[in-house]
């Protein structure tokens, strides 16, 4: 039987060799459907107001932009919201490149990787395969297709690959059997195991902990092992006790963490006193918190605020602006603080839930009452933000999860000297469109400032509205 198996017919294994063979292209040809450089990725307009920088993102391949786009960029170069300016930049970066060339023309990114840039033009109504017919729509996402599905025939030999932020233009070009991806460059890895802020040790020496009580701090690190890292909270256990804790990385220490009072509110809960130290700590400069809706978010960032008065001239109040049914503020009535208003309206709520603690003739409640009557608690609204610097204020951020990375950068880089920023949010909760929980600007900041000596972040698990609300968050 082994000689049989030896000398018997040729081998599954050599047949299929042998038909792989047969049907393979040819070595030169394989080279270049498969090179890296031969890859064409059409930009969607989203893309470009999204991050004007993104051109320069793609390494050394091609980069398409179908003229459609650039008649989208011109409708969104007036105003004074960052979509505009971004519209605005990318145009003068492309009118930079292109000022010694023709846009038919393949011109070089000066990107210094060698990509290439490209107009391309709208596919003729008799395309073997035409979006405008097929969807039966004359959009102008149907154009940026057909301009993409053009491109896609004449370079055979190349990947086209359309990139766009809008998730159903993704799929309509899948549907026409182009490839289509989302725009990865400043997307964090997994917002799912996102950094949280806050661990639990357990199995502690009781002494530890009895020490961290009497003292207030403790020198001895060690006890936190690998889990030690800047600014990072925990909740330190052994079965009989436990502590708060938080190692400071300017003291290089852990410190106890008290549930403290902030203008007549008060810590529920673990990650509340947490928040609140952040918030309350001289030498963070900017702290993020996190959670779903009811846990208390904005309710601290503000409280804190009022409680450090006295530290500062200004409590800026600000919201990113999430038009409904996509209408502009413009369409409301009044100036631009009272076209903001009612998109402020969660803020002004718990800045009243604040007051409320307190009965009409408290010290506390007045003063609040005569911060806004001197506008030392008021609005900025974020069109309006470019170009400032804002000096010796708090700069509360509500809802920053609807915030790009790039419009982060730009609000945080507002801060001069003896300002501090908190960004509040909910990265499962995002209203815009063309964002979602990897591409947020919030989960920006907590991926890429998370252990730095002026950051602070905090996640709050656990709503403290209502019952109710907590119900809805866990069944509905």
């Amino acid at each position: 039987m082994p000689v049989a198996k030896k000398t018997g017919a040729v081998s599954r294994k050599q047949q299929v060799a042998k038909a792989a063979k047969l049907v393979s292209l040819p070595k030169t040809q394989e080279v270049t459907v498969t090179a890296k450089s031969q890859k064409i990725y059409v930009i969607d307009t989203s893309v470009l107001l999204h991050d004007h920088n993104c051109i320069h993102s793609f390494e050394d391949n091609r980069i398409a932009i179908p003229i459609t786009v650039l008649e989208e960029l011109d409708k969104f170069k007036v105003g004074n919201d960052m979509k505009n300016f971004e519209a605005r930049e990318c145009i003068r970066i492309i009118d930079r490149l292109s000022e010694e060339h023709t846009l038919q023309d393949w011109i070089p990114l000066e990107n210094g990787q060698g990509g290439t840039l490209r107009i391309i033009l709208n596919a003729s109504d008799d395309s073997a395969k035409n979006a405008e017919s097929i969807f039966e729509s004359r959009k102008n996402d149907h154009k940026i297709l057909n301009a993409a599905l053009k491109l896609q025939e004449e370079e055979r030999g190349c990947r086209v690959i359309l990139v766009t932020k809008d998730i159903n233009l993704r799929l309509k070009a899948k549907a026409l059997n182009l490839p289509a991806e989302d725009f990865k460059t400043g997307k964090v890895k997994d917002a799912m195991i996102m950094y949280s802020g806050k661990s639990t040790i357990e199995g502690l020496d009781s002494e530890v902990i009895r020490k961290l009580y009497q003292e207030g701090r403790s020198i001895e690190t060690d006890v936190l092992g690998k889990e030690k890292q800047n600014n990072h909270f925990y909740i330190l256990k052994n079965c009989t006790s436990s502590a708060l804790a938080y190692f400071s990385s300017k003291a290089q220490e852990i410190e106890r963490v008290d549930k403290v009072y902030a203008y007549g509110i008060k810590p529920k809960n673990a990650e509340q006193a947490f928040a609140m130290h952040a918030i309350l700590n001289p030498d963070i400069k900017l702290v993020t918190i996190s959670g779903v809706a009811g846990t208390g978010k904005t309710l601290l960032a503000l409280a804190g605020a009022l409680e450090m008065k006295n530290q500062y001239d200004q409590i800026y109040l600000a919201r990113p602006i999430v038009p409904l049914s996509n209408k502009e503020i413009g369409y409301l009535p009044g100036d631009a603080e009272e076209k903001v208003n009612p998109y402020m309206q969660p803020l002004w709520d718990n800045l009243s839930f604040i007051k409320n603690q307190f009965s009409d003739n408290e010290k506390k409640r007045k003063i609040i009452d005569e911060l806004q009557a001197q506008g030392k608690i008021t609005i900025c609204p974020l069109a309006f933000i470019r170009g400032r610097s804002l000096s010796n204020c708090v700069f509360i951020i509500d809802e920053a999860q609807n915030l790009t990375p790039h419009e982060v950068k730009t609000i945080i880089t507002r801060a001069g000297e003896n300002t501090k920023v908190i960004l509040t949010g909910d990265v499962r909760q995002i209203d815009t469109p063309y964002l979602d929980e990897q591409s947020n600007g919030m989960s920006y900041v907590i991926e890429r400032l998370k252990g730095q000596d002026l950051y602070c972040h905090v996640t709050l698990e656990r709503g403290e509205r209502s019952e109710l609300a907590n119900l809805a968050n866990e069944l509905l």
